[in-house]
């Protein structure tokens, strides 16, 4: 997977040259190590910054909404399914767009690598299947299918699902894992064992809305929260306010999360966002068989009306 740099500049170099695109979106190298960041290239002679490794976490299509530019973009997996969400729901237009579609096998999760080296990581280095990572004198290997962000390690969807051009073979996609055992884990509890449960992982909340910012699906003018006519949600710590913000962040993303793992990254209290938005992904595979992101010419089953619907969502 690293080795899709040199493709990535190429094509990125000729769209740019042949002014097919205005601008490529895609990775630098971020100030600190195991850290990249978007970046917008908009000559040919720049597009040597642009970087690809197990660090491109970012998922870049939460840049291109009600963008007027023709753009060209880079984009894993989740990354073109969110693109399909943009689609669908007219945020940007499909001719606008060069997709430069970057097979996955997954990405680094940096808290955990950290966390198990126990030192402040100075340098880090990449191979197709291990990382390297060195600090106060001390060096460790990893095996990258060992400290994978735990939406990557069960992905099943880690090729672009829509692309322009390729950057490399297609990989292998994931059939023998299951994608919602810890859900079901939840759904077993009773219903005093669910209500603790939630709001001990809420409880280090800080509202900071940092899982909101950076989610590319929430892109509402103004969000809920900051609504004042009416007041939806007090803007203290009152634990109901917490609540009715997790829980109404979750259903707007109903059907339309592709699980790319964002708000858990953006999240400084490691509070595991991706439960409330796993739930619902859950239920709409099963009660709906939708899967979010995979078809730009489909509506997803919360907006439209079918006589045949089954009624058990609404019991």
């Amino acid at each position: 997977m690293i080795g899709y740099i040199d493709k990535i500049r190429e094509v990125s170099r000729k769209l740019l040259t042949e002014e097919k695109v205005d601008m490529v979106i895609g990775y630098r190298k971020g100030s600190l190590p195991m850290m990249t960041e978007p970046c917008f290239v908009k000559r040919p002679e720049d597009v040597d910054t642009l970087v690809w490794d197990s660090n491109c976490r970012i998922n870049l299509a939460a840049y291109l909404m009600d963008r007027k530019e023709k753009i060209g973009i880079i984009a894993k997996g989740c990354d073109s399914r969110n693109i399909i969400n943009h689609l669908v729901e007219n945020k940007i237009k499909r001719e606008q767009l060069v997709i430069i579609g970057a097979p996955c096998k997954g990405m680094i999760d940096k808290k955990t690598v950290t966390q198990q080296f126990g030192q402040e990581i100075d340098e880090y280095q990449e191979t197709e299947d291990q990382i390297t990572v060195k600090g106060g004198g001390v060096e460790k290997t990893f095996q990258k299918v060992d400290v994978l962000q735990e939406n990557c390690a069960i992905c099943n969807h880690r090729n672009p699902v829509e692309y322009d051009e390729l950057v490399g073979d297609l990989v292998e996609e994931q059939v023998d894992v299951d994608r919602y055992e810890d859900i079901r884990r939840i759904e077993a509890m009773d219903i005093d064992e669910k209500w603790n449960f939630f709001e001990d992982i809420l409880s280090t909340c800080i509202r900071c809305y940092a899982c909101r910012n950076a989610c590319p699906l929430c892109y509402c003018p103004t969000c809920f929260v900051d609504e004042s006519k009416p007041q939806w949600v007090g803007k203290g710590n009152d634990p109901a306010d917490t609540r009715t913000f997790h829980f109404l962040r979750a259903f707007h993303c109903a059907g339309r999360c592709t699980d790319c793992g964002a708000c858990e990254r953006a999240c400084p209290m490691d509070i595991p966002v991706r439960l409330f938005t796993k739930k619902l992904g859950k239920d709409c595979l099963e009660l709906y068989g939708w899967e979010a992101g995979l078809n730009p010419d489909q509506r997803p089953p919360l907006d439209t009306f079918k006589p045949d619907d089954p009624e058990v969502g609404i019991k």
